[in-house]
C-alpha cells in the first residue's frame, strides 16, 4: 500500500482484495484508511472475480486430475511445467479463460 500511495500520490485508490483473514483484518483496514486507500473486497468466495483462482483451477485440471505422481518432486514438476506451457501450449486456453470481462451491475453503490 506504501508503494501505491507514492506512486499515485493525488489519485484516489481503490485496491481490490480477496477476503483473506491476513487482508480483511483490523490493522490492514486502519493503515489503508491512514494512507487514504479504499479497500473493496471480494465476496467470500468468488473464483470468478480472482484470476489466479482461474489459473490454480486450469493447471489442476491439466496436471493433476487423475494423475498419481509417486514422488514429491514429480507432483511439483508437472505443476511448473503446465505453467511454464501456459505461454505456448495452452496459449488459446489461458487466453480465453482469463479474460477480464466480468458482469457489471450499472448503478450499484459499493459498500465499504
Amino acid at each position: 500500500m506504501d508503494r501505491l500511495k507514492a506512486q499515485y500520490i493525488d489519485l484516489p485508490i481503490y485496491l481490490a482484495m480477496d477476503n483473506a483473514r491476513y487482508q480483511n483484518n483490523k490493522f490492514v483496514k486502519a493503515y489503508a484508511e491512514m494512507l487514504g486507500i479504499k479497500l473493496i473486497f471480494l465476496p467470500p468466495y468468488s473464483p470468478n472475480l480472482n484470476l489466479i483462482e482461474r489459473l490454480w483451477k486450469f493447471v489442476k485440471k491439466k496436471a493433476l486430475y487423475s494423475t498419481y505422481y509417486k514422488e514429491f518432486p514429480e507432483f511439483t514438476n508437472a505443476i511448473d511445467q503446465c505453467i511454464n506451457d501456459t505461454k505456448d501450449k495452452y496459449n488459446d486456453e489461458i487466453h480465453s479463460l482469463l479474460t477480464l470481462n466480468f458482469q457489471t451491475f450499472e448503478n450499484t453503490e459499493i459498500k465499504p
